[in-house]
């Protein structure tokens, strides 16, 4: 993670904070319980990085179109550049990970972290 911590510093945001990112990035305005869930993050956390994120301009909340209680969360030109400037370079990182631990132990590697995140999910759900 020092190489990922590093690139984060510079770019202003927290490991957690780029995670939300990228997936809105990826995936497009979403409800914050989507976000939470695609991120690894509990809502409680969410609501406090939402808020920082908001303050630095990386994305807008805005009112779901039919239901005005909930929202809708979208990342903004300046958070999307964030992401832009620095995929590349995790990209690579990404790929010398594979490299080192080979397609075997990397396959596996993602499988155990999925199924962590799974068990993960059922823990919270059964709070």
């Amino acid at each position: 993670m020092g190489p990922i911590r590093r690139m984060l510093v510079e770019a202003g945001v927290t490991e957690q904070q780029w995670r939300v990112l990228r997936v809105l990035e990826e995936e497009g305005p979403q409800e914050p319980t989507h976000i939470a869930d695609r991120a690894c993050l509990l809502l409680p956390s969410l609501t406090r990085i939402l808020q920082k994120l908001e303050a630095k301009g990386l994305v807008v909340r805005k009112s779901h179109p039919v239901d005005k209680r909930r929202q809708i969360v979208e990342i903004t030109v300046k958070g999307a550049g964030i992401i832009r400037d620095n995929i590349d370079y995790t990209l690579l990182l990404a790929e010398e990970i594979r490299n080192t631990l080979g397609p075997e132990r990397h396959e596996a590697l993602l499988d155990l972290l999925n199924d962590l995140h799974q068990l993960k999910l059922q823990s919270d759900s059964r709070d």
